[in-house]
């Protein structure tokens, strides 16, 4: 699709009636667990960072890892970054995650549960899924995808949610300044978060994954937007009940909700998450969004190149 067309893209949303009352009951579930932060010092050798091996409580109150870096010299309590990982990644080692702290941030990374390797960072945090959540094809798309309520992404999506309480709790950051971003997966959670909170400062959103689902199964077959296809292929009479299912977990019907300043980036010529999957959900971001097109770049976007735009919008929003 063009980027004129792209422009004016705005495709009519499948969003459930009970989309809210379904996210305000699975956070109403999760909050009768206490968080229990825990902030362990972990000895990185690192000369200008801190590091510290976080667990808090997420989905159904099972324990979630992350990593919590802070630059070492310090005064005040800090703004904060919660970043979300891409499909299939993990918290992997602390040394991988040294930007935001080096620019002077609080800067926690979420593993992601039961994903990980594949050559990419490891995770920490198994998934314990609930019984009775059917078939599903190989990846996560797909787990639970004949029930909302026992999808994959429930519980993943309510660890982000909780991820940034987790931020809150360190006593060197500063709550009322705390952003969420991430690229791909983590883009289409920070999205989530900020459609489910409302006092996030801004979110980043790099080349999204997660968003206009029915559209991203019909027109690639690359990366985890298969995994649709490839179970709907088995499943022909089951199209519309998975795609209300997916619903649920979409970042446009999150976009609608979200408020605060927003920055998203799309690759024209990405095969993994289409460019009008993204677009349609910046369209419909309910607060004021920017988005940067990098007309000749896939699924790596504007990789570190567009680091510099981020910082400058969060030194705009947060400081």
């Amino acid at each position: 699709m063009p980027l004129e067309r792209l422009r004016d893209y705005r495709p009519q949303p499948e969003e459930p009636a009970d989309f809210d009352a379904f996210w305000e009951k699975t956070l109403a579930d999760t909050s009768r667990h206490p968080l229990d932060a825990a902030f362990v010092p972990y000895e990185s050798g690192l000369a200008t960072v801190d590091v510290f091996d976080v667990t808090f409580r997420g989905w159904d109150g099972q324990p979630v890892k992350a990593w919590l870096l802070l630059p070492r010299v310090r005064s005040g309590p800090l703004p904060a970054v919660v970043q979300y990982i891409g499909y299939n990644g993990g918290r992997g080692i602390p040394y991988s995650w040294l930007t935001w702290s080096a620019l002077g941030y609080a800067h926690l990374v979420m593993d992601n549960r039961g994903q990980g390797g594949g050559g990419k960072n490891t995770a920490d945090t198994p998934d314990i899924a609930p019984e009775g959540h059917g078939s599903s094809s190989p990846g996560f798309l797909t787990s639970g995808i004949e029930d909302p309520y026992r999808h994959y992404y429930r519980r993943l999506i309510t660890d982000a949610v909780r991820a940034v309480d987790a931020a809150k709790a360190h006593p060197e950051v500063d709550a009322s300044r705390v952003a969420v971003l991430g690229g791909s997966q983590g883009g289409g959670l920070a999205l989530a978060v900020a459609g489910l909170r409302d006092d996030v400062a801004t979110a980043v959103a790099d080349v999204p994954f997660l968003c206009h689902y029915r559209r991203a199964s019909q027109i690639t077959d690359t990366g985890p937007y298969a995994e649709i296809a490839r179970w709907l292929s088995g499943h022909r009479f089951s199209v519309e009940r998975a795609m209300e299912t997916l619903s649920y977990f979409d970042g446009v019907n999150f976009a609608a909700r979200a408020t605060c300043p927003a920055w998203f980036s799309v690759g024209l010529m990405d095969k993994v998450c289409p460019s009008s999957t993204v677009f349609a959900a910046y369209h419909r971001y309910a607060g004021p969004a920017e988005i940067e097109v990098f007309p000749y770049n896939g699924h790596e976007g504007g990789a570190e190149y567009d680091l510099p735009r981020k910082l400058a919008a969060l030194r705009g929003v947060i400081g």
